[in-house]
Parts: C-alpha cells; sequence; structure tokens
C-alpha cells in the first residue's frame, strides 16, 4: 500500500506580480516500507516537495493522500499531529535546544503529544541509535555525529510511520556520515520503517532502494 500517494501536484509562490512555479504537476507513490531518495539540483523543487510531503506546506493544486488521508481536507490541528507522530523528521542542522541534555531533547515530541513513559521511551530511542550513555550530555559536549543521532532518536520516539530526512549528513564527516546512513538503514530492514532522504548528494542517495530524480519542479526520473 502506498504511504505517500502524490497526484499532480502543483505549488506556485507569488511573488509580487509574478508568480514562481515551485512543482509543476508532480505525480509519485511511495510504498510502505521503502527507502527512497528524492534528489535535485538546488530551486529543481525538491525541499518544496519535502515540505508538502512533511505537512509543513499545502499545494496550491492536486492531491496528497497519506497513508489513504486527502490531507488537504485535515485542519492545522490535525496536521500538527501528523507531524508529531506519523512523520520524524530529521534535518541538516540537527535543530537541538543548544542547554537542553539529550534525553531532555528527546522527550519533547512526547511532551506535545501528551504521552506517558516519556523518559523510559526517550532512553529507548536513545539506546537504540547508541546513544545510551550520553543521555545527560548537552549538544555542546557532543559530536556531530552525535547530535544528529539526538536527532534521529527524537524523530523516532513517537513510532512514526516515516522518517523524513533532509539532507541528514550535510555536516557531517564521511565517517559519521556513513554511521548515520547505517541507522536508517536498520530502521528500514529491521523495523520496516519508509525512510525518505531528500538529498543533492548521490553516496547519500546510493542507500536507497529507488531514487526519484526532481528537475524544474517535476519528476523527471524514479527507478
Amino acid at each position: 500500500m502506498a504511504v505517500i500517494d502524490i497526484e499532480n501536484i502543483q505549488k506556485i509562490y507569488q511573488m509580487g506580480e509574478t508568480q514562481v512555479a515551485a512543482l509543476r504537476g508532480v505525480s509519485l507513490q511511495i510504498e510502505k516500507g521503502e527507502m527512497v531518495a528524492i534528489m535535485g539540483p538546488s530551486g529543481s523543487g525538491k525541499s518544496t516537495l519535502m515540505n508538502i510531503i512533511g505537512c509543513l506546506d499545502q499545494p496550491t493544486a492536486g492531491i496528497y493522500r497519506l497513508d489513504g488521508v486527502d490531507v488537504h481536507k485535515l485542519d492545522d490541528d490535525q496536521l500538527a499531529e501528523i507531524r508529531n507522530k506519523k512523520i520524524g523528521f530529521v534535518f541538516q542542522s540537527f535543530n537541538l535546544l543548544p542547554r537542553t541534555a539529550a534525553l531532555a531533547q528527546v522527550e519533547l515530541p512526547m511532551v506535545y503529544a501528551g504521552a506517558p513513559d516519556r523518559r523510559k521511551r526517550a532512553l529507548e530511542a536513545l539506546t537504540q541509535v547508541g546513544l545510551g550513555e550520553r543521555v545527560h550530555h548537552r549538544p555542546n559536549e557532543l559530536s556531530g555525529g552525535q547530535q544528529q543521532r539526538v536527532a534521529i532518536a527524537r524523530a523516532l520516539v513517537n513510532n512514526p510511520a516515516i522518517i523524513l530526512a533532509d539532507e541528514p549528513t550535510g555536516n557531517l564527516d564521511s565517517v559519521a556520515g556513513e554511521e548515520i546512513m547505517n541507522i536508517f538503514k536498520r530502521l528500514n530492514r529491521e523495523q520496516g520503517m519508509t525512510v525518505i532522504l531528500v538529498t543533492h548528494d548521490p553516496d547519500v542517495a546510493a542507500n536507497a532502494q529507488r531514487i526519484i530524480h526532481v528537475k524544474d519542479g517535476q519528476v523527471a526520473s524514479s527507478k
């Protein structure tokens, strides 16, 4: 079953009197349990597509079904719930709170969701990414790779259906980047999690089962 079903999506931005088409009729499907890379150069529309997939933005036209639900029909509260529970986000810049220990960072999504057993679940998530002994460390006490592991644990803690990772190795050296990609592959292989990588790096994309190339606001190829 397709967890992501996008049909003829368009996104047009109004820049003064000029209209700029970021997406020009994109259609694609991502099956449950796939590991997919979305590739494209700067200005290709891949970031706009990522924002729509992540329910961070709405398309101007077209249909987006997430797990069979038409996203366009959801209100702001329902979209926020999807972002918190159904999609786990991992960004290039980690987006960690500078003075907050790893354990509390990972607990945050559960605080917003009102989830029980927050400390226990946060510890389990950090252990899962190999940081069980660093739970009380702040970001400035962790390496870049370790900070990204905290971000992955935070993305995992509400058991999302999808991990959406935007240039997840962009701020890391090659060794740390490979370790992060191994975590994503393990989540996909062992837990059947759907992983979507948004990247311009062919080495990152090579870890995926399928690569979707975006160019000039359209899907140029998918294989």
